[in-house]
């Protein structure tokens, strides 16, 4: 069968069928995408300035910084021109263009998080050897890897979703190329639908319980403390990162987890939003407020005492 999409292209269906423009949302969602790229601009240019932020930890925030200005780089800018223009064409290379690096930077994503939990195993119980098992080197090697695999993760996958014949419809019930969404308009091969149980399984379930395991051991740790300032000092330490965890766990959970079904488009749409535009936005807040070493670096570069 023909793939009509090389040569018609695809079509959002996400706020309105028939691509009426949408002014007061797209506003909404502007305001969004503003608050998410300054805030995590921000806590970029804060670690770089601040010396005393040149730690693992902050390196890892830093990093997750970076991730989010690109998730919300990825997805938000043709939502806008969506919102604001009506026109919600998109042809088959720009579409798998925004897939591949949607998929890249989810990959990263859940990687870092999983990094940035086991980060915080080690700090708590096994301080004596944290320096040893963080020092540079490895960090360095960490992040690379992390960078580098969800790159080729996302190449091997869109080499296999770009042979994919969209047999059904050529109408994409989401605001973005999502997977999901694409397979359910799709005719897929068996090939194509064991490397979707494979991703899965390695982007999912795997990264979750080593983060979760690390959690569980941490506060099996804590709870062993005497000291109540000491058990609250190191719970401090963990919190944001544990928030910002369970937030984007939850949300792609509920999307990615749930089957597919003729109603459960809006359902995605309103996940889909709040772990690649919300909690985005939100994460800066989390960290910035919850930090007394981020809230301090933001009050001596906001009040030039570098």
């Amino acid at each position: 069968m023909m793939n009509k999409s090389i040569t018609a292209g695809f079509r959002f269906i996400a706020f309105s069928r028939e691509g009426v423009r949408q002014p007061l949302l797209s506003i909404v969602f502007f305001a969004i995408y503003c608050i998410g790229v300054l805030g995590n601009l921000l806590i970029l240019l804060v670690i770089v300035i601040d010396r005393h932020l040149h730690t693992p930890m902050y390196i890892f925030l830093s990093n997750l910084s970076s991730v989010d200005i690109f998730y919300i780089n990825i997805t938000l800018p043709k939502l806008l021109n969506i919102l604001l223009s009506g026109d919600n064409s998109m042809s088959f290379s720009q579409c798998f263009t925004q897939l591949y690096f949607y998929n890249f930077i989810v990959g990263t994503e859940i990687m870092l998080l999983s990094i940035m939990a086991y980060d915080r195993y080690v700090a708590i119980c096994r301080p004596l050897h944290y320096h040893l098992i963080m020092k540079k080197r490895n960090l360095v090697l960490l992040l690379c890897m992390n960078w580098i695999s969800g790159c080729l993760n996302s190449l091997l996958f869109i080499s296999f979703a770009s042979q994919l014949s969209f047999c059904r419809s050529t109408e994409i019930h989401h605001f973005y190329c999502d997977t999901k969404a694409l397979v359910k308009i799709s005719c897929p091969t068996i090939y194509f639908q064991i490397l979707l149980q494979l991703e899965s399984l390695l982007c999912g379930p795997l990264p979750f319980m080593i983060s979760l395991l690390s959690y569980v051991q941490i506060i099996r740790t804590v709870l062993q403390i005497k000291s109540t300032n000491s058990r609250r000092k190191a719970f401090s330490t963990c919190t944001s990162h544990l928030t910002v965890l369970s937030i984007f766990y939850g949300t792609v959970i509920c999307t990615y987890m749930t089957p597919i079904s003729e109603n459960s488009e809006i359902i995605d749409q309103i996940f889909s939003i709040l772990y690649t535009a919300v909690t985005p936005m939100l994460n800066p807040l989390i960290y910035s407020l919850r930090n007394k070493n981020v809230k301090n670096a933001l009050h001596h570069l906001l009040t030039h005492k570098y």
